[in-house]
């Protein structure tokens, strides 16, 4: 019992709006938007960009790609927002396009979630998404710190794909943690329901439906792509950087 008390602490937080009930200042915190920003940010990263400037609404985006000459993206609801150049799209930044460029980005979920927990004082800040699931691992398990794994969900609502991802990485960690929390267990235990069958599991969640209606199968079929891009975008000096 004393050595799982030295343990530290993991909690999964399924919405946003749940994010203030939990010690956010002394932990890691994990941002989740599986379909699809915090895929995006891997990739994007992966592929070379510079760095990420994630910002939470779409007036910042433009005043910051203006000051940065940075690749303005954003959409909300699925949608490239009016007076942004790009999507959201993972398939939007390979190499020949993004390498040491700054992309500054605004999403409908993922950044939103990325700037409450700095604002709630967030000890680090990284992004996880099944392409970087093995980096996120490693670097979780390197730390003797508290981690939450923040669910960026639907519009402060809960969704399966982000709590799935959650899951994975329970799976992967679990035994480092002292874990009392039953969000976790019910991730992790839905994760292992379903990760034998994920791309026919996933086109049942209502966030499918919701994207596919706008043609983005493929999109979200490579967000559920094991290590496809494996880098560790964590949040310094007002930007997401590749932490190698």
């Amino acid at each position: 019992m004393s050595e799982q008390k030295k343990k530290p602490s993991l909690h999964t937080v399924l919405t946003p709006s749940l994010l203030d009930l939990y010690e956010v200042n002394d932990s890691i915190v994990v941002i989740i938007d599986v379909f699809r920003a915090t895929s995006t940010m891997a990739t994007a990263l992966y592929n070379g960009a510079s760095k990420i400037i994630p910002v939470d609404s779409a007036e910042l985006c433009i005043e910051m790609g203006k000051q940065t000459g940075g690749i303005t993206a954003g959409e909300r609801d699925g949608k490239i927002i009016p007076g942004l150049s790009y999507g959201n799209s993972p398939s939007e930044y390979p190499r020949s396009f993004i390498e040491n460029k700054t992309l500054v980005i605004t999403t409908t979920n993922g950044t939103k979630l990325l700037h409450m927990a700095l604002k709630q004082g967030a000890k680090e800040v990284i992004t996880g998404s099944f392409p970087n699931l093995s980096k996120v691992v490693r670097f979780l398990k390197e730390q003797n710190a508290n981690i939450i794994l923040g669910c960026s969900g639907w519009k402060n609502r809960f969704n399966i794909e982000d709590t799935l991802f959650a899951g994975a990485v329970i799976e992967e960690i679990k035994d480092q943690f002292t874990i009392h929390c039953d969000s976790s267990y019910m991730a992790n235990n839905l994760y292992n329901m379903h990760k034998a069958d994920m791309p026919n599991y996933i086109k049942t969640l209502t966030h499918w439906h919701r994207l596919a209606a706008y043609g983005l199968e493929e999109d979200m079929l490579y967000c559920i792509s094991k290590d496809v891009a494996p880098s560790l975008p964590i949040f310094k000096n007002g930007s997401l950087i590749d932490l190698k």
